[in-house]
């Protein structure tokens, strides 16, 4: 759900770029052998990764982010909770804490740029 906010790209030997969609697949044409691809988002990036034509003609893959969806519904839910906890008895420090799921999806955010987004291959 994450990558759906961002604008994914992948980038095909440091040249070609081509935006990703969320609901349909992209097919990259790649005209040379050992092409090397990147996804990125304008901030973070994926290590290269070199595609060898022998092993395979076709060549698939996910792109996955580092933060699941069921960690940010759940970091959104534990951040409403204490807020409305603290905003409902009146506890500064429940509303305090309310931000620490926050403060922590931002830091993996920022602090995590080679791990935040990942190429991972899928098999037919």
């Amino acid at each position: 759900m994450l990558l759906s906010f961002l604008k994914i790209k992948a980038v095909v030997n440091g040249r070609e770029i081509y935006p990703l969609s969320n609901t349909k697949p992209v097919v990259i044409p790649v005209g040379a052998n050992n092409p090397r691809i990147v996804i990125t988002d304008g901030y973070h990036i994926t290590t290269p990764l070199k595609l060898v034509y022998n092993e395979l003609p076709v060549y698939c893959f996910k792109v996955a982010c580092a933060i699941s969806d069921r960690q940010l519904l759940f970091g959104f839910l534990m951040m409403a909770g204490l807020y409305l906890s603290g905003f409902y008895t009146g506890l500064l420090v429940l509303k305090v804490f309310s931000f620490i799921p926050l403060i922590y999806l931002l830091t993996f955010y920022y602090l995590n740029r080679k791990e935040f987004i990942r190429l991972i291959p899928v098999t037919n």
